[in-house]
C-alpha cells in the first residue's frame, strides 16, 4: 500500500492467482487478453510479464477470488517525494 497513482506508471511485471474451479487454459487466455487489450500500460522490453497461478479450493464462503499484485514504476513518485522531503530536513 503506497500513495502512487499506478495509472501514471507502466506495470513491469504481475502476478494473478486465482482461487476456485476455473481452466487454467481459460485464465491464461483472459490474462493475455487483458494485457493486449491493456499494452499502453505495460513495459514492451519484458515479454511475457505476466504470471498466473490457480488454486482449485475456493476460500471459505466464496466460489471464486483473484488476487493481483503488480510492479508498477508510478512508485518512483513516492521515493521521490521521501527524497525531497528527506533533502530538505538535511539542509535546514
Amino acid at each position: 500500500m503506497a500513495a502512487c497513482d499506478p495509472r501514471k506508471g507502466k506495470y513491469l511485471t504481475v502476478a494473478s492467482i486465482f482461487r476456485g474451479r476455473m481452466s487454467t487454459r481459460e485464465v491464461d487466455e483472459q490474462m493475455v487478453n487483458i494485457q493486449d487489450k491493456n499494452s499502453s500500460y505495460f513495459v514492451e522490453w519484458i515479454p511475457n510479464n505476466v504470471k498466473t497461478a490457480v488454486c482449485d479450493i475456493p476460500p471459505r464462503g466464496l466460489k471464486v477470488c483473484a488476487t493481483f499484485i503488480g510492479n508498477n514504476t508510478a512508485i518512483q513518485e513516492l521515493f521521490k517525494r521521501i527524497g525531497s522531503i528527506s533533502h530538505k530536513e538535511v539542509n535546514s
